[in-house]
């Protein structure tokens, strides 16, 4: 007689195993290690000269894409002013769809590359269509019938970096145990930081040097940034492909067809209510501090050039600064994360988030100096939170189900998006003054503070 086979102590009902628990144990190769946190640092260009603060805001969003006759309005101009804003406004919606096709997509196709073992071939293939989406930014030039071309290829170039992402956050089981999770979560997160400080400084040299005789009309200068950013992730992004084993199909999950995905993650999402409550809750808990901490790098700038007068280079100067500094204290706070435990991180780095952030608000007319220092001390919690926010769902969540959850952490956080910029933008239309939509980001970071005070840990994950 032929006894059934025993179930997977992943997928029983008593016990459920934890990714990491399955590495317990294990010595993680350091070329693992670092390959894998390499890719941050490759892709870190879209979002930091790209996406944030070159390409769409000084070139895409600019009265290069104006009717000329509008263009050549004076500053101030109505007509001009109105123009300038649906450029904006255009850019924002395209960034919207993007944001809603990332959370119908993101926990499915997250799902789906668990079940088949195959999170570097999503990863691979999202990466190369990141990459050709910058490539094909050369071709945006710089009149307004190109506009919608670049706004389009910005909006899938967000798509593809967050399912990237998705496969990309789930392996970080796969190159840390539950003793160095943290440390190798601020690695990532750290050099991120720092490539796009890099990526950032080779534009301003640049630029300095007039490109060195380059014709730069038509956009062209803007073009090669983009250019040089898909270049960047080429030649940084490949290790973690080459060097980081592939992850093993998740045992006793049946394959199912794409639409039918969505009915068991309906299912799943269920389960996780009832069999990992505390991974339910981190999900909306982060979803609502993340967005704080997105407000805080989203609107910096803002606040530094209209509220404290910082002039254009005193900006860049802090923006470097600032990634710097969150750089730096991201690969520093992982050890404590691994020491104390991520929800110890994260509750630290919000209340210290809260201080400061309540500090510039309060001494607003003090000038410059205090967002100087409290303005640079705020930059220096966001990193350790988010990498910690990582490190966190990384150790409650269950075996073989790493891309889902991770896809279900880019979903809850896109659904939360619009808290930071609503408050933001209420808090001035009520006051009338810039340095108020401080306080509605500081509201968004209290919120997830209190909603991450309820989060519990459990026994096994605790420091």
């Amino acid at each position: 007689m032929t006894l059934p086979p025993e179930p997977s102590p992943i997928d029983s009902d008593a016990v459920k195993v934890m990714g990491l628990e399955l590495q317990e144990g294990r010595v993680i190769p350091r070329r693992q290690v670092f390959s894998w946190a390499l890719w941050d640092w490759a892709t870190q260009p879209f979002n930091s000269v790209i996406l944030t603060f070159v390409f769409t805001a000084l070139y895409l969003t600019s009265d290069t894409f104006l009717d000329p006759a509008v263009a050549e309005l004076a500053e101030g101009d109505p007509l001009r002013e109105r123009g300038l804003a649906d450029l904006a406004s255009g850019l924002g919606w395209a960034i919207t769809i993007a944001g809603i096709l990332i959370a119908v997509l993101a926990p499915v196709l997250g799902q789906r590359a668990d079940v088949a073992g195959r999170r570097k071939l999503w990863l691979g293939g999202a990466t190369a269509a990141l990459v050709l989406c910058m490539f094909a930014l050369f071709f945006v030039q710089g009149a307004p019938a190109y506009f919608v071309l670049g706004v389009s290829l910005i909006a899938a170039g967000t798509v593809f970096s967050e399912i990237a992402g998705v496969n990309y956050n789930a392996m970080l089981v796969q190159v840390s145990t539950p003793k160095t999770v943290g440390r190798v979560s601020g690695l990532g997160w750290g050099l991120g930081y720092i490539g796009g400080i890099i990526a950032l400084v080779l534009v301003v040299v640049a630029t300095t040097f007039d490109w060195w005789g380059m014709p730069t009309d038509n956009g062209l200068a803007f073009r090669v940034i983009a250019v040089g950013c898909a270049v960047w992730t080429i030649a940084f992004a490949w290790p973690v492909l080459v060097y980081v084993p592939e992850a093993p199909p998740a045992p006793r999950r049946e394959r199912v067809s794409f639409f039918r995905s969505y009915a068991v993650l309906v299912r799943d999402v269920i389960a996780l209510w009832r069999g990992t409550r505390p991974t339910f809750w981190f999900l909306l808990a982060s979803a609502v501090f993340r967005d704080g901490l997105a407000g805080v790098f989203a609107f910096g700038a803002v606040i530094a050039a209209v509220a404290f007068h910082f002039t254009r280079d005193e900006v860049l100067t802090f923006g470097i600064a600032a990634n710097l500094i969150a750089g730096l204290s991201t690969i520093l706070a992982g050890r404590f994360d691994d020491r104390f435990g991520p929800r110890a991180v994260i509750i630290f780095s919000l209340s210290g988030l809260l201080v400061a952030g309540l500090t510039v608000f309060f001494f607003h007319d003090s000038g410059k100096l205090v967002f100087w220092i409290f303005g640079l001390v705020l930059t220096l919690f966001v990193g350790p939170a988010q990498a910690a926010s990582r490190s966190f769902l990384a150790r409650v969540t269950p075996a073989g189900r790493e891309s889902e959850i991770f896809g279900l952490y880019a979903t809850t956080g896109r659904a939360a998006s619009f808290l930071s910029p609503l408050l933001w933008a209420s808090f001035i239309a009520a006051f009338g003054a810039t340095y108020w939509g401080i306080l509605g980001i500081m509201i968004v970071v209290a919120a997830g503070l209190v909603l991450m005070l309820f989060v519990k840990v459990p026994a096994a994950d605790r420091a």
